[in-house]
């Protein structure tokens, strides 16, 4: 750990035993059963010392051995701050050796955030095997196509053998499913040999429905202050619990070594203090780990606080940017439902000012929401902001679990790919994209009797209200809990090698190539508050004064029918190869230039 916060949670390891602390202060009694390596099995009680902590120390007890806590001799609970659970949340916690995987030597101080190209991705659906050691396997392709950095989703412990990861309850425990803490390492340290950063997605702002025993012994977890989609919010105001997720997040940091971190939901992370949660933890990342290596923060924040936003030392904040994502989707698919509508009137001036600016909405009415939306943005960088055509929630929170391969021609996307990866924010793909998978990533978890239940028809009830959606439509909307669901949502790999997946491949590799030579280099050069947009029915400009006096020109026809374009500089891409020279774009053409004073 870094010497900034000393690792209050969980049990600590010693050369004589293992000391074991636990916050209760909801108990009157704790007592720590334990079963060691050998099989041998122990109860003792654990001494109430202030502010609601129960310690209590097990000479002989080593790594391997396997423990629980019981709550007034009626409850028996998990570790919330549990370094693993090989059995998973209903089962025992085991009590780890750091020295269990020995880190080769290496000089890996992590990428500049302007070299990131992000791949979101699922372990378990990553391949069919669904683990660390499978995925290991895959990282000299992803290496190969231009990816730089990898986003995990969430690994933390939650109940049953399959899920997304948000809805976790043992935040300091890598899923079992996917293997041992030490093959994660072996991951990690696999990763970092090819180039590979790898950030990891974290949920601060609830617990998960199943194997959460919190609300019974230490109640000041939550506060009814404030409430969330998932209940009661978490009360970060409490000092204790505040430093549990500051805790984590450089638990993941310093004993993983992951290079950042994503984190989820902060619009539904309440605090009270003048110095808000996140702010405090990204302080903290960046005198930790921050302070020797590269470490990056992402947000999601359907708030849009560019305040939260840019550099703080070496470590970059930025932001998962929907306001990317729903107007191109707007224009890729003609879609106009939901949230969409937001964008759907001026889809092509909200693309264009988030290109130019970073947000679309900078303070003022989001209609669905009936309220301000966001802060001014066009002074930061624009690599403080993270653009996606696709990612879990926008593709596994439709019905079917569409990808863009489903919804829109090739013309359309080859024309999104191009504005994506080489425009000068962080591009991100998701698992399968880069080759044009087909494959559905679908809503799956694997709860079991009533909560399954609930999760069935609360998933096909969201949709009730589409017209597609009703009656026998509506049923056939996939059992997030069955077996079929999760398996449908894994990648066949042998698909990027067959016609057309193959060529896409190419295509991308082709773009990354070009954005890792023409792009990176001018990203320092970019000033803010310079860039500007237009739009000519559905031709696109956006203009990016750099240093020297050149501009970097995109040209982007977002339309079925040709448009006239004047020439912007020198065209160093085009999707329509060494034909673009003339003054008028194709439809869905994309051309990129440099413009010399």
């Amino acid at each position: 750990m870094s010497n900034d916060v000393s690792l209050q949670f969980g049990p600590q390891l010693t050369a004589d035993g293992t000391k074991f602390r636990f916050w209760a202060p909801d108990a009157r009694r704790v007592e720590l059963h334990v079963v060691t390596k050998g099989g041998e099995s122990l109860r003792q009680d654990c001494t109430a010392t202030r502010e609601g902590w129960y310690e209590t120390f097990a000479r002989g007890v080593g790594p391997g051995a396997r423990y629980r806590f019981r709550i007034d001799d009626e409850l028996e609970v998990p570790d919330p701050a549990s370094r693993f659970q090989p059995k998973g949340v209903a089962g025992p916690c085991e009590v780890l050796d750091r020295r269990g995987f020995s880190w080769p030597h290496s000089d890996w101080r992590g990428r500049e955030w302007r070299e990131a190209v992000l791949y979101e991705l699922h372990v378990g659906a990553f391949t069919r095997e669904g683990t660390y050691a499978a995925a290991i396997s895959r990282l000299d392709e992803l290496a190969d196509t231009g990816i730089t950095a990898i986003e995990l989703l969430p690994l933390n412990t939650f109940s049953g053998r399959w899920g997304w990861g948000y809805d976790g309850v043992l935040l300091y425990a890598p899923h079992p499913t996917y293997g041992r803490p030490e093959e994660l390492k072996r991951f990690v340290h696999a990763a970092h040999e090819r180039g590979l950063m790898v950030l990891l997605d974290v949920v601060y702002n609830h617990f998960g429905p199943e194997g959460n025993y919190l609300h019974r012994y230490a109640g000041d977890f939550f506060t009814s202050a404030h409430h969330t989609p998932w209940g009661s919010a978490i009360n970060f105001a409490h000092p204790v619990v505040r430093q549990f997720f500051i805790q984590n997040a450089l638990y993941w940091l310093n004993e993983y070594r992951f290079d950042g971190l994503r984190i989820d939901a902060v619009h539904a992370m309440f605090d009270d203090p003048a110095t808000h949660f996140i702010d405090e933890l990204v302080d903290h990342v960046q005198r930790g780990p921050g302070s020797q290596r590269h470490v990056h923060v992402i947000l999601e924040n359907h708030h849009n606080e560019a305040r939260r936003l840019g550099y703080s030392g070496r470590t970059m904040v930025a932001q998962w940017n929907d306001d990317f994502h729903h107007p191109m989707h707007v224009l890729l698919t003609d879609e106009g439902d939901g949230y969409y509508r937001n964008y759907g009137e001026r889809a092509l001036q909200h693309l264009g000012r988030v290109l130019a600016e970073g947000f679309a909405f900078q303070g003022e009415i989001y209609p669905t929401d009936d309220r301000r939306r966001g802060e001014r943005s066009a002074h930061l960088p624009s690599t403080a902001f993270v653009s996606f055509l696709q990612n879990h929630d926008q593709i596994g929170n439709r019905a079917f679990g569409d990808r863009l391969t489903r919804l829109a021609s090739p013309e359309r996307l080859r024309a999104g790919f191009a504005v994506l990866l080489l425009a000068p924010q962080i591009p991100m793909l998701f698992m399968g994209e880069e080759y044009g998978a087909v494959q559905p990533f679908l809503y799956f978890c694997d709860y079991q009797g009533d909560l399954a239940r609930a999760i069935r028809e609360g998933r096909r009830n969201e949709f009730a209200s589409f017209g597609a959606f009703t009656g026998e439509q509506r049923e056939q909307i996939p059992d997030p809990n069955a077996a079929e669901t999760y398996r449908a949502s894994q990648l066949n790999d042998s698909d990027r090698k067959r016609s057309p997946h193959s060529e896409w491949l190419a295509y991308t590799r082709e773009l990354l190539s070009l954005r890792a030579r023409m792009v990176v280099p001018l990203l320092d050069d970019i000033g803010t508050d310079a860039a500007s947009y237009q739009t000519d029915h559905r031709l696109l400009t956006v203009k990016w004064p750099l240093k020297g006096g050149r501009t970097l020109v995109l040209q982007a026809n977002l339309g079925d029918r040709s448009n006239a374009a004047p020439p912007a500089g020198e065209i160093w891409y085009s999707t329509a190869g060494a034909e673009a020279r003339g003054e008028r774009l194709d439809a869905w053409e994309v051309r990129w230039s440099l413009d010399v004073a």
